[in-house]
């Protein structure tokens, strides 16, 4: 189950962090403040503030174009929810069902922001998620 929960806070850190700076931020809030009330609730009213911190600095990174704080975010809300999950596996069902009302086609966890720079006789090839350069 480790891997289980461990891809599961992957997509959650990212769909979060993504829709945070969508129409959909006052559902992510919500969403979540629920669950962390219900599974841990002596924790919910510091998680509460934790998203509206991390909503404001979302929304000045993305204005500032600051992929890596982006990036620093969603690594910082795939920890919490990893150590959710592991302190509450009946969590991982909830945090599921949740992510899919949020996003339903998982669109924002796939939505990724990649620079790849190649030189000389280089090319860059792209599969899937992941850029590789490859000399010829």
């Amino acid at each position: 189950m480790d891997s289980e929960v461990t891809l599961l806070a992957q997509s959650a850190g990212a769909t979060l962090v993504t829709l945070m700076a969508t129409d959909a931020w006052h559902r992510v809030r919500d969403g979540l403040a629920q669950l962390w009330s219900r599974t841990q609730p002596e924790r919910a009213e510091t998680v509460t503030a934790e998203l509206e911190a991390t909503h404001e600095d979302v929304l000045a990174a993305a204005a500032a174009g600051d992929q890596e704080t982006l990036d620093e975010l969603r690594l910082q809300w795939q920890g919490s929810v990893r150590r959710l999950l592991v302190a509450r596996p009946a969590a991982v069902e909830e945090l599921r069902a949740l992510l899919d009302r949020l996003d339903p086609g998982g669109a924002a966890a796939r939505q990724v922001t990649q620079h790849a720079t190649a030189s000389g006789q280089g090319r860059v090839y792209q599969a899937g998620r992941d850029q590789h350069i490859a000399e010829r």
